[in-house]
């Protein structure tokens, strides 16, 4: 496999995958360098005043969407395998839906549907005669605790998936023996189920608390002071590029941390696998209060996280004047057109990368390869703060350039423009893109490459014939997952371009207090977030 074709002694294959895990890394060293070398150093300034409440806040974000989202994924998952109730048969997949539904967009249904003139209130002041909010006492909604209830709801599928398929996996005559021993069901689940599942439901708590980190819409709408609304705060209104590099060095740290903990608990999951002939858990048969009660507590995190935001913004997208409103079709063309081509970049570049790699099988390339998927833990708004500055750098000098040899100034070509979105895109989730090359091309048996190139043909000849073909659901998978995405990212949107599309349009809608308008692009974005959830359930079937 390493007879590829060489130019002036270079491997093409080798040359190729390091390029790419240089323009996917490049925004993040970037965001480094930035702030090892500010023009205006205002780190002190940032310790004494206003680092220490964004480090609280995004502390406390974390540690209670975390704590929360174990709760509920973790019991959720232990419920659907150990026991049988009615709806499970369907409420094991719906639990994944709220998936489908961007954080940002449950915040704003909820605030809509709780706050003074939304129908709760407005219910209860009718019932009761009460004629001012003097009148009675309601719990203020834009607070903290509301953020990590809302994004909880969100992101806790990511908990549910991983723990349901560590406790599938664990062995049914373990927890016979504990039966027999006297156990009951908390203690099967404390002293059996949990210690072995303890690594896969860390990892989802730590894939939770780093999409907490990356949340904007959210804490902004909420009015939560975090490190992503920092870097916004010190870069787009205060001006200073160095500040805010150095506040995302702060965010990729924390990061880091998360990604080797869970690295640490997705290679120790693998102690916890039963083996292949081992008798599965056979679900047990409640009855009575207990299973209908075990049909609440499954059915309350879909009602929370899905059938709520989705309620409340199609009840006011009913309307015919919301979806013929002035801007919305432009927003769902540019999103389709932007998301549709990062997808595609992505999953080629992916692939290309992950074959190159083992192809050429040097040092370099399978060091840079697991790297590469720093840009899926980093925020959207690092990633934001080290694209744009190079580019807006390099577009100033383009600019310079063709000034000077046609005397015509054309202006920035590149900041701004869609081309920016689709790189950040690239690089933000190019880990989904390889992760399922990396795994679909190992599965694909060593005899039938070698095959191929006995039979004379060249690399690409088989790549072409033999591995695509065998690894097109995987790639499938990846494109389409990579896809929806992009169309929720909020963060590096916001700061990388002016162009509406539909995150931005919900973003600036709702935040006027516009729903009915943000509505139509929320549901739409919904829809699409959908299609990933149904192809994930059919996965994990």
């Amino acid at each position: 496999m390493r007879r590829g074709v060489r130019w002036t002694g270079v491997n093409p294959w080798s040359a190729g995958a390091v390029a790419i895990a240089v323009i996917v890394l490049a925004p993040l060293v970037a965001v480094v360098w930035f702030a090892l070398t500010p023009t205006d150093n205002i780190w002190p300034h940032l310790l004494s005043t206003t680092l220490p409440r964004y480090l609280l806040n995004t502390g406390v974000m974390m540690a209670g969407t975390g704590a929360l989202t174990a709760l509920v994924g973790t019991v959720t998952a232990w419920l659907v395998v150990m026991y049988r109730f009615p709806g499970r048969g369907w409420l094991q997949w719906a639990l994944l839906m709220p998936l489908a539904v961007p954080a940002y967009v449950g915040a704003y249904a909820l605030v809509d549907f709780l706050d003074y003139a939304g129908p709760v209130q407005t219910t209860l002041r009718a019932s009761f005669g009460w004629a001012t909010s003097r009148d009675y006492w309601f719990p203020q909604i834009r607070t903290r605790g509301a953020a990590i209830l809302v994004i909880s709801a969100a992101l806790y599928p990511y908990v549910y998936l991983l723990a349901r398929a560590a406790f599938r996996e664990q062995s049914g005559a373990g927890y016979e023996v504990a039966r027999a021993l006297g156990a009951g069901p908390v203690a099967r689940f404390w002293r059996v189920g949990l210690p072995l599942a303890r690594p896969a439901i860390a990892a989802g708590v730590a894939v939770v608390m780093m999409e907490t980190v990356n949340d904007f819409g959210t804490v902004d709408y909420f009015a939560v002071q975090t490190l992503t609304t920092g870097i916004f705060s010190v870069w787009r209104q205060g001006g200073n590029l160095g500040g805010a590099a150095q506040i995302a060095c702060v965010i990729l740290s924390v990061i880091v941390v998360l990604v080797a903990l869970e690295k640490v608990s997705r290679h120790r999951s693998r102690f916890a696998t039963s083996a292949r002939n081992v008798r599965p858990v056979t679900p047990a048969s409640l009855t009575g209060a207990g299973a209908w009660a075990a049909t609440a507590a499954c059915a309350m995190p879909v009602l929370a996280g899905f059938v709520l935001p989705v309620g409340v913004l199609t009840s006011h997208a009913l309307g015919a004047a919301q979806w013929t409103a002035p801007g919305l079709a432009e927003a769902l063309l540019r999103t389709l057109a932007i998301c549709g081509i990062a997808a595609v970049l992505a999953v080629i570049g992916g692939v290309f990368m992950v074959y190159g790699t083992r192809l050429s099988g040097r040092t370099l390339p399978r060091l840079l390869l697991p790297v590469t998927g720093l840009g899926y833990a980093a925020p959207g708004a690092v990633l934001a703060l080290g694209i744009l500055v190079p580019l807006a750098a390099f577009d100033n000098g383009l600019a310079d350039m063709i000034l000077r040899i046609t005397g015509r100034d054309p202006g920035l070509l590149l900041t701004g423009s869609a081309g920016v979105l689709v790189l950040a895109y690239v690089v933000r989730f190019f880990a989904i893109a390889q992760g399922a090359a990396d795994a679909a091309l190992g599965r694909v048996p060593a005899s039938l490459p070698m095959a191929a190139r006995s039979l004379g043909r060249n690399a690409g000849q088989t790549l072409r014939a033999v591995h695509l073909p065998l690894i097109g659901a995987s790639v499938g998978s990846a494109l389409l997952l990579t896809f929806v995405d992009a169309i929720k990212e909020l963060p590096a949107t916001l700061m990388l371009s002016s162009q509406d599309t539909l995150s931005t349009r919900v973003y600036a809608k709702a935040s006027l207090e516009n729903i009915a308008e943000a509505a139509p692009a929320a549901l739409v974005i919904c829809a699409v977030g959908l299609l990933a959830v149904i192809l994930l359930a059919r996965a994990h079937r």
